[in-house]
């Protein structure tokens, strides 16, 4: 039953089926009256254990990107994976295309079987927890849903830790074929990023992190490096050595507020990927300078140390770095 009230701000519709209510505030009783019947229409075929019959997955990715995402840091991912889920094909159809009424774990298990044939489990988890806040508010928020359709469906396995260290030889060699040499004016994209890589390798920083420094967030007297944003969400500083400080010093000089590399994602990506390949050094991705930076980091500084550069709120994570073997322990027990 729909009741309608006249307010400073519009009309007031409120409906009410059963034990579900839902409210909202319309500018024109008519808007208001059509709401109301729709809603009601809506509360009535959610019966327990299911969700609304005219409204579907598709439906939910998109009003939550509408809504939601563009509150977020990553909106555009968010908005890029919502319409890459709702497109896949399950069995004849798009998983977008199926009822909430009728949506079950076993739909959301085929999803992540058949996206885990293309990506990685992590990635796969990742647009897993992406799906499962969007039900999560059409549940909580918009009445679309009765109960969590992903409560029972299980995560894919994480791929095992990627621990691929860096050896001086291809370091040497990776540089050489970006056309960088130590003492030589740098000034070629290609040189740029070789700086970058060397940079990576000294402070452990994420490719994102090194890309956004500039003028402003570096003081070069203290040695340390202002990250007003990571990727937990948190502002960092982290401190540079000698060699870091020498390295940003090689670079051209950029108008004020400029990124320091003056390298845009997709340019450091590339351009590192043909040096490498041209360099003939396989099975490396730009990221591990991080797991070499931290590796060689974890012989200097205590964990706490360590974790406050690397960013890492939990110690544990830690261990992922760590590959100081049984011989080098047993040297330190002497």
């Amino acid at each position: 039953m729909a009741s309608f009230q006249k307010r400073p701000t519009g009309w007031r519709a409120q409906v009410r089926v059963l034990s579900q209510r839902d409210s909202r505030v319309f500018d024109t009783k008519a808007e208001a009256m059509a709401w109301a019947a729709k809603r009601e229409t809506e509360l009535r075929s959610i019966d327990a254990g299911q969700g609304s019959k005219t409204h579907t997955v598709g439906d939910v990715l998109d009003e939550y990107q509408r809504k939601i995402s563009p509150t977020k840091r990553g909106a555009r991912w968010e908005k890029l994976r919502c319409d890459l889920i709702g497109r896949l094909e399950l069995e004849g159809r798009k998983f977008g295309d199926i009822r909430l009424a009728e949506l079950q774990p076993h739909h959301i298990a085929a999803w992540r079987d058949v996206r885990s044939r293309d990506v990685s489990g992590p990635s796969v988890s990742r647009e897993m927890s992406l799906l499962s806040h969007a039900f999560k508010v059409a549940r909580e928020e918009w009445g679309w849903l009765v109960t969590d359709p992903m409560k029972n469906v299980s995560r894919p396995p994480d791929n095992p830790p990627r621990e691929r260290l860096i050896s001086q030889g291809e370091i040497d060699a990776i540089t050489t074929a970006l056309g960088f040499e130590d003492g030589l004016p740098v000034g070629l994209p290609s040189q740029r990023v070789a700086v970058a890589f060397l940079f990576a390798i000294e402070t452990a920083m994420r490719a994102g992190e090194l890309r956004g420094l500039t003028a402003a967030t570096v003081d070069y007297e203290k040695r340390v490096a202002h990250l007003p944003l990571t990727k937990n969400g948190r502002a960092r500083n982290v401190p540079l050595s000698t060699r870091a400080v020498e390295l940003l010093q090689m670079l051209p000089a950029v108008e004020a507020g400029e990124p320091l590399f003056n390298l845009n994602p997709w340019s450091l990506d590339v351009l590192f990927r043909k040096g490498r390949d041209k360099a003939k050094v396989a099975g490396l991705t730009f990221h591990d300078t991080r797991h070499e930076a931290i590796t060689r980091l974890a012989k200097k500084l205590h964990p706490l140390d360590l974790a406050r550069m690397t960013g890492h709120t939990n110690l544990q994570e830690l261990m992922t770095y760590y590959n100081k073997t049984a011989e080098d322990m047993a040297v330190l027990l002497d």
